[in-house]
């Protein structure tokens, strides 16, 4: 990963670069190059907390453009720190986190119960003239925990699936043990990717011996992002 800064909307923000080239191939669940497909790159942008851009995939697209990224590659978003990156590996598996914690979510929530992460925006743009501002939606809140996942291997589609969920788990027990009551963000986003080559490995749970590796590396970066932000807001309180 390599660690690039820009200066928006009257901020120094930072991204997070992976310009892993040809021969992979990744599953995820990214506004910019979301699903299964090749990989040549990944970019985690920081963006400002008040994040008011209605085209988030075409921003990333321009970001992506002006780091001379080009080709399939995934693009994520996030309001947490990119400049606070952890990194952690386990046996051949890299995984890169940004943890910001924001709103903490639970997945499975009563019906009707309010959830800040959703609330609307109050935008100082207008909206596109063929637009009627009342039928535009609301841009989505930046992610605020982004997980990449480099895996040596070849992976078969079900397996990249798989590993998603593994990441997952890994990520909620890494959040609890921090003592975050909460599954994650109600934006969370994330990019698992393998070698292209090579006989598919076909599972990736996490007793299996890839899964394993996974989870164990997601639940480190993840865990050392959750401590890390609560040591920011302690030290950071008025």
């Amino acid at each position: 990963m390599e660690l690039v800064w820009r200066d928006e909307d009257g901020a120094r923000l930072a991204a997070a670069v992976w310009r892993a080239g040809g021969g992979w191939r990744a599953v995820s669940s990214a506004m910019l190059g979301g699903g299964i497909g090749p990989l040549g790159w990944v970019l985690n942008a920081q963006v400002r907390g008040r994040y008011a851009r209605t085209d988030p995939a075409l921003h990333l697209r321009e970001l992506a453009a002006s780091l001379g990224l080009d080709g399939p590659g995934v693009g994520m978003l996030t309001a947490a720190s990119v400049a606070r990156t952890m990194r952690r590996e386990d046996g051949g598996v890299a995984v890169s986190a940004t943890v910001g914690l924001r709103v903490p979510t639970w997945a499975a929530a009563p019906e009707g119960t309010a959830d800040p992460e959703l609330v609307p925006l109050d935008l100082d743009v207008p909206p596109p003239a063929q637009e009627p501002a009342a039928q535009r939606p609301a841009p989505p809140r930046p992610g605020t925990v982004n997980i990449v996942v480099a895996v040596p291997v070849a992976l078969s589609d079900a397996a990249l699936v798989n590993a998603v969920v593994t990441a997952t788990e890994a990520k909620t027990q890494a959040l609890l043990e921090a003592g975050y009551p909460c599954t994650g963000t109600a934006s969370d986003a994330i990019c698992v990717a393998a070698r292209a080559s090579g006989a598919p490995e076909p599972f990736a749970g996490p007793r299996s011996t890839w899964g394993a590796r996974i989870a164990r590396a997601v639940h480190a970066a993840v865990r050392a992002g959750a401590e890390d932000y609560t040591e920011y807001l302690q030290t950071n309180r008025p």
